[in-house]
């Protein structure tokens, strides 16, 4: 056995070079430090989200993207393809993990400043990925044609059309047209299927190919103490480590996809009233949330548009924290960028569970 692996082994290396693969992996060092478990997290993301593109596909060979059969179709992969139900609940559960473990891996990266120079272009691939899961967590919403997902998508998108000059061509490019229709539902799944995972390849080559360049981010200080510097070779000492949460989160995955699986609900009625205590998807429900508190009227300025752009130019902000935060960039520590994440999470924090609960 282990001749015949050997020249399977051998076969491939003459064709490819795999031993230099190997090792360039070998050289490779991962630094060890207090702030080392987070580095996993990157991996968690990229690990998420091949689940999901894995299972996406199995849906795929059986969901028909239309007005008249998409909820009929997610209906019959839960009640009569075999195991269908558990790969909807894995692809659904494997999507919310992912938006939380992008969003603890993008702060980690921001508490440690590893966004500093040389790694700018690192931050802005990862932050348009984010923006990117969101958009898949958004336009997926809305495929199983359900009623809870239909008035959803009506009032995202109604926020979205009231933006200043753009919001309304984004509202119909997004609808297909001036109302949520069977329109809609198409050209959610050519976003969905198509559009951003496209985009996402991109970027997320790109990432890799910066990350496996740069290797990891040290801390601030890290490399002004020598005597205390140590590291672990990234292969095989920090891959098995990876891979072995990797495993842990599939069985996470499982237990919740086994336990809790995805409901379907009522199929949507373009002429029903929406039901009471329509919300967003958790990760947008701290901006839905706010909105509700700011008046309807500031100043000359509608409530809804002023709140929409306070955080279009928070996020803009934030995506651009390379550029603007000079003290980090020459090495040392600033504190009111710390003040400003922290203040961020709580604020993330306490207004969704604040639209939990409401």
């Amino acid at each position: 056995m282990k001749n015949k692996l050997r020249g399977i082994f051998h076969w491939i290396d003459e064709r490819v070079n795999l031993r230099d693969l190997i090792e360039f992996m070998g050289k490779k060092y991962v630094p060890i430090h207090e702030h080392s478990v987070w580095y996993y997290f990157g991996g968690v993301s990229l690990f998420l989200f091949i689940i999901q593109v894995v299972t996406g596909i199995l849906l795929l060979l059986y969901y028909k993207g239309s007005e008249e059969l998409a909820f009929e179709s997610i209906n019959f992969i839960m009640s009569k393809v075999q195991f269908g139900w558990l790969i909807r609940s894995i692809h659904s559960w494997a999507a919310n993990l992912f938006i939380l473990a992008a969003i603890i891996h993008m702060f980690s990266v921001y508490f440690t400043r590893a966004y500093r120079k040389p790694r700018e272009i690192t931050w802005l691939t990862g932050m348009a990925m984010l923006f990117l899961g969101m958009g898949f967590g958004f336009s997926g919403y809305l495929l199983p044609w359900n009623e809870l997902a239909f008035f959803a998508t009506k009032v995202g998108t109604d926020i979205a059309g009231v933006v200043p000059l753009i919001g309304k061509p984004i509202m119909i490019l997004m609808r297909g047209g001036d109302d949520v229709t069977g329109a809609t539902l198409s050209r959610m799944f050519g976003f969905h299927v198509a559009i951003f995972p496209g985009l996402f390849a991109v970027f997320l080559g790109v990432h890799l190919l910066l990350v496996q360049r740069q290797g990891m981010s040290e801390p601030l200080g890290y490399e002004d103490s020598p005597e205390t510097q140590r590291t672990m070779p990234f292969f095989p000492n920090f891959l098995l480590r990876d891979l072995l949460l990797w495993l842990l989160v599939l069985n996470v995955i499982a237990v919740l996809a086994v336990l809790f699986p995805w409901e379907l609900g009522q199929k949507a009625d373009l002429f029903a009233p929406a039901p009471s205590g329509i919300k967003p998807e958790w990760y947008f429900l701290f901006m839905f949330q706010s909105l509700k508190y700011i008046p309807a009227q500031v100043l000359f300025v509608d409530g809804e548009v002023l709140g929409i752009l306070l955080f279009g130019l928070a996020g803009l902000l934030w995506t651009l924290v390379p550029f603007w935060d000079r003290k980090s960039a020459a090495g040392k520590k600033s504190r009111w960028t710390t003040y400003a994440g922290l203040f961020v999470v709580l604020y993330i924090i306490l207004f969704t569970i604040l639209g939990w609960l409401a």
